[in-house]
């Protein structure tokens, strides 16, 4: 993998061989039945996810264009439940699109940064992302000072509650996961894809990880900074993405704008990279590639740009609706 860097017989006699009459209500009967089976078999097809016209069985929503991907808000209307604190992390709130059409959903859970709170820091992306198909949850953390670890362990505890527990449990395929994170939350994203790699994706903003480094990552990682970040630098993400392993699918994307808390309200930088990112890996939706390959649709805002193009993501038989 090269990187490359751009800015579905009724009986017929009696046990002594003796043909049986057929009543007047026979034919009638079998006739129900007839109907009665195929009604069965039309049901069954409807309740299927339709097959898309690329053969992916995951593909969620239009064709995607670069006014799409940067808009606010994607083409499924969504709805939110409240989590409680407990099942390992400090709850908050799951977000999800409203059709149950389509089968199940790939999900991502994000945790926000260092002393920050879910509500002031990343609920804004909460509908947004699950506009564009996604189930999320976004966490509070056990404590707001938890380390990169700590926050690691809680973001792989709300996916486990969100795919066996939760409400919206049968709506998401645990086999399509993805996490992120904001700068120490974004350090938890690292750690959390370091322990379960099974993951599908992973985004990383400003991520704050001084403990740990990408070299145990074998999730595809999409990280993201800014020139003018002085917490979390352009010089100690230059270092960080270094240490991705040469086979494992990465981009780096570094903003010309937006310092440390470029992810921390509306930003439309955030929507046209994340979302190719999260469809491309959790949905393994190719029509996303166009954006981030060979080099981004949309260079606006963007200083520099290192990828591991083409991203070929595998497509796998859909689990059972649930």
């Amino acid at each position: 993998m090269q990187r490359s860097v751009t800015g579905l017989p009724a009986p017929a006699g009696t046990g002594t061989g003796r043909a049986v009459p057929r009543g007047r209500s026979e034919p009638r009967r079998l006739g129900v039945a007839l109907l009665a089976a195929i009604v069965g078999m039309i049901t069954a097809v409807v309740a299927m996810p339709p097959a898309s016209a690329h053969g992916n069985p995951y593909e969620r929503g239009p064709d995607p264009t670069v006014e799409s991907v940067a808009a606010e808000r994607g083409t499924f209307a969504t709805d939110e439940l409240d989590v409680e604190p407990g099942h390992g992390f400090n709850g908050w709130k799951m977000y999800y699109p409203k059709d149950t059409g389509l089968g199940t959903r790939g999900a991502v859970a994000v945790v926000p940064g260092y002393t920050a709170s879910w509500k002031d820091e990343g609920a804004w992306m909460g509908h947004w992302i699950a506009s564009f198909g996604f189930v999320v949850i976004g966490i509070d953390t056990n404590s707001p000072t938890d380390r990169d670890d700590a926050r690691g362990r809680q973001l792989l505890a709300a996916l486990d509650y969100l795919t066996e527990e939760s409400p919206v449990a049968g709506r998401v395929d645990p086999d399509r996961l993805g996490v992120m994170g904001h700068s120490m939350g974004g350090g938890g994203t690292i750690h959390a894809a370091t322990q379960r790699p099974e993951l599908q994706a992973a985004v990383l903003f400003a991520p704050a990880s001084f403990s740990q480094d990408l070299s145990g990552v074998k999730v595809p990682t999409m990280v993201m900074g800014a020139i003018d970040d002085p917490t979390v630098t352009p010089e100690y993400l230059d270092e960080l993405y270094a240490t991705l392993p040469a086979d494992t699918p990465g981009s780096y994307v570094q903003l010309s704008s937006g310092s440390h808390a470029f992810p921390t309200s509306r930003n439309i930088s955030v929507t046209r990279l994340a979302i190719p990112w999260l469809k491309i890996f959790i949905d393994h939706d190719t029509r996303y590639t166009q954006f981030l390959c060979p080099d981004l649709a949309d260079t606006d805002d963007i200083s520099r740009y290192e990828n591991t193009c083409p991203y070929e993501p595998t497509t796998e038989e859909p689990p059972p609706v649930r």
